[in-house]
């Protein structure tokens, strides 16, 4: 039904022009001519592979005709027989009214579409014409394809058979040197939906279109499969539009409805072509292994295995500290920051040259933080892929107010009320005033660094690898002499502050309530007053070269001065490095996983679902999961980062870090052996169902530990929320018996859990969100390379 309904949409959106002759109805007595020429056609068409002049013309009028009256679905399955024949006619005409037949075929219905593309010789025939030197016939075999495409059948046949490779080198051969484009209007106001012109000849873009059609049908299997070199090669050429088309969106340069009359106007949106890079490059490693985990490990952090060993065991989640650059150089010339402060042509030009850029960044669209399939999240920003900044998003401009100590946002202040409810689109003009704004006291903060700049991404790689998690997180922040942008708050992660350039003075006061916020959880803005013991405040001034580290949770503000008599530059240039644990990799995490590896080892000794001891112990094992998130709410250590993933730990699992993590795995198991909290765990599952929430809900991810395995009856994790409520009231009518399955599921998981075997199935759900992650990266950067 959706492969019909999108056949209707492509079949009726008018964006395609037909390329036969008139199809006014011509009465039955046409109808009836069609069909009498049939034989004739067919005769012609098996002798066809004589050189025959008379032949020739014969087949040559009969396709005319046939392409000039409506086609009937009944003469159209006679003659797509003879297809393979007369597409690998000698003669150019013949070949071109073939497929343009076949074209018009695929678009009388779906049902005709599925008999073209289950045609195996008439695909391939017309696959082989599109390399052809004859350039009308590639273009009509081009045309054709592309109105196969109007199926999603269609488009994976094509793929099938290798089409997809094919139009890649054809138009890698026939695509001119220089690429001039222009941008148009299309049906949607989107900026991303601009539809791109171009100045060069029809054939090259038919290719490029069907090229982009099918690039983004692709899954990730086939995307792998296209050879690399051609991939590599492909992308340069997308690369070189896109960048064209970036600069014209950016100068606002778009043509109205009716303008660029000589130019060629494809279906290719701003959309479309930023889809196909970003999905080009998913199996690429944008940055190969330059630079190890211990290099930057030691570089920025700390200058042995012992500072290491001291940071986890003393401060890490705990205490801020600080890390001096006791070395004469700054960073200009340290080898982790040389290449990304070159690209922003840093020193004292640096804010003048800010606008540029800004000009040369585009929106990275949030990405869900349990989103395992990265096509899936391209199917939800597809008509928003490529955009320009978003105010908000991916920048803020920003500065404290000094009197009253709230934040001002510069786009907010200067906007009507009305505009700042939708998203806000930076243009040329918002880019420039930045500029302004900074020179009037505001900070610029940029997000998303590693998804911009190739070297930032690989530090925060390394980053990661080096706390055990999918991905750490990169923040620009510009300020201006005397000045301070954001408020005092706290962060939901911890954060490492490399000073980049000039100086910074730091405030950092210790966490309020000695909890650890969790990812995702409302950051409250922090009054001053909320923290006025002075024995809780620390105070740092920062220079280039030097890295601070705050932990989540602690309060903290930053501003610069500006001193004439040292002669210093008084604005400061520092990233943030955020290393964000999101919940499955949270200690309390690690412990869910636990629980549902321990039980799904105990599928075969349980009793059905249908059956009052299956449906005590499905629920008793569904409430141990709840009881762990309570103990979460109240021990610090549930919320701490587990670092079994620690790159340290995968070539040495005896050292002092995997002790130290079993340590902690055996103190939580006995935290959970000596917790009761059944009747507060019942209480929190009835609450849910009451408010029509599933209790679960925040442990949704563990199911994609089962998504390779077999599920087993009434075991599934994935149980509905219906069936949950139902087993619920059966599990409260039975409620003492309940206590005792659920008292003996905890001391069965507590006894027999072991350490060595969750760390297996934790590695492979790291695996999974860090092999999105790091697609998603390749792709924003692959926009950003231009």
């Amino acid at each position: 039904m959706e492969d019909l309904q999108e056949f209707k949409k492509n079949n009726n959106n008018g964006n395609r022009k037909r390329k036969s002759q008139s199809h006014s109805n011509t009465g039955n007595t046409d109808r009836r001519s069609n069909t009498l020429t049939f034989p004739l056609l067919m005769a012609a068409a098996l002798s066809h592979s004589h050189t025959n002049t008379n032949t020739h013309t014969v087949v040559k009028d009969c396709l005319t005709k046939f392409l000039s009256h409506p086609i009937q679905p009944h003469e159209a399955t006679c003659i797509l027989s003879l297809c393979p024949f007369l597409l690998r006619s000698k003669s150019p005409h013949i070949a071109t009214l073939t497929a343009q037949f076949v074209g018009a075929v695929s678009l009388l219905s779906f049902e005709m579409n599925h008999q073209v593309v289950s045609d195996f010789h008439t695909l391939k025939a017309l696959i082989s014409l599109i390399p052809t030197s004859r350039k009308a016939v590639s273009m009509a075999a081009c045309d054709g394809l592309l109105d196969i495409c109007s199926t999603c059948l269609g488009r994976q046949r094509l793929l099938h058979f290798s089409a997809l490779e094919t139009l890649m080198f054809a138009f890698l051969e026939v695509q001119g040197s220089s690429t001039l484009i222009s941008l148009s209007t299309g049906d949607d106001v989107n900026i991303a939906s601009l539809r791109i012109g171009f100045q060069k000849g029809k054939l090259p873009v038919l290719l490029l279109n069907a090229a982009i059609i099918l690039i983004n049908t692709c899954n990730i299997e086939q995307l792998r499969k296209i050879p690399s070199k051609l991939s590599e090669c492909f992308s340069v050429s997308l690369k070189e539009v896109w960048r064209e088309a970036h600069k014209k969106m950016i100068n606002s340069d778009i043509l109205g409805a009716g303008q660029g009359m000589n130019l060629y106007f494809s279906n290719i949106t701003i959309s479309d072509l930023a889809e196909s890079i970003f999905r080009l490059s998913i199996n690429v490693d944008q940055f190969p292994a330059l630079m190890s985990s211990n290099i930057v490990e030691r570089r920025i952090f700390w200058s042995s295995e012992d500072d290491f060993k001291h940071f986890i065991l003393n401060q890490w989640e705990v205490l801020p500290c600080v890390v001096r650059r006791f070395s004469s150089a700054s960073l200009e010339v340290d080898e982790i920051f040389t290449s990304f402060l070159q690209s922003l042509c840093f020193k004292d030009s640096f804010p003048l040259v800010l606008s540029s850029i800004l000009q040369d960044l585009i929106s990275c669209l949030p990405i869900d933080s349990d989103e395992l399939d990265i096509l899936n999240f391209l199917k939800e920003v597809r008509n928003k892929l490529g955009c320009p900044l978003i105010n908000e998003q991916d920048i803020r401009v920003l500065r404290t107010d000094n009197q009253f100590k709230q934040e001002v946002h510069f786009f907010q202040e200067n906007s009507d009320s009305c505009r700042v409810k939708t998203p806000h689109v930076l243009c040329l003009d918002d880019m420039l005033k930045c500029q302004e704004a900074y020179n009037d006291g505001y900070t610029v903060a940029l997000r998303g660094m590693e998804f911009r700049f190739e070297r930032v991404a690989l530090i925060v790689d390394r980053l990661a690898s080096i706390f055990g998690q999918p991905s750490a997180g990169a923040n620009m922040y510009l300020t201006p002499p005397n000045s301070q942008g954001l408020a005092r708050h706290y962060d939901d992660h911890c954060v490492f502050v490399c000073q980049i350039f000039g100086s910074k003075q730091w405030k950092i006061f210790s966490q309020p309530n000695g909890q650890l916020p969790r990812l995702y959880d409302p950051c409250n803005i922090l009054n001053n007053e909320t923290i006025d013991d002075t024995r809780d405040c620390y105070n740092f001034f920062l220079n280039e070269g030097d890295v601070l580290y705050i932990p989540r949770g602690c309060p903290h503000e930053a501003f610069t001065h500006y001193d004439k008599q040292d002669g210093s530059v008084g604005f400061s240039l520092h990233l943030t490095l955020g290393v964000e644990v999101e919940p499955p990799f949270e200690w309390e995490g690690f412990m869910h996983i636990a629980l549902f590896c321990w039980n799904r080892t105990q599928h075969h000794s349980h009793p059905s679902l249908k059956s009052l001891s299956g449906i005590l112990n499905v629920m008793s094992t569904r409430l141990l999961h709840i009881v762990i998130g309570l103990i979460g709410n109240s021990d610090p250590a549930f919320r701490k980062a587990c670092l079994v993933a620690a790159a340290s730990l995968q070539s040495n699992t005896n050292s002092w870090l995997d002790q130290c993590q079993r340590t902690i795995f055996s103190y939580l198991i006995n935290k959970i052996s000596r917790e009761l909290r059944f009747q507060e765990a019942l209480k929190s599952v009835e609450a849910a169902i009451e408010r029509n929430e599933d209790p679960f809900q925040q442990i949704k991810w563990l199911r994609y530990l089962n998504q390779e395995r077999e599920s087993v009856e009434g075991h599934d994790w994935d149980v509905g929320s219906t069936e949950i409520k139902d087993i619920f009231a059966v599990y409260v009518e039975y409620k003492e018996m309940a206590e005792r399955v659920f008292m003996d599921v905890k001391s069965k998981f507590c006894n027999e859990v072991s350490y060595d075997d969750v760390t297996a199935n934790y590695k492979l759900l790291h695996e999974k969100y860090e092999e999105v992650r790091k697609q998603y990266m390749n792709g924003m950067l692959s926009l950003h390379s231009i």
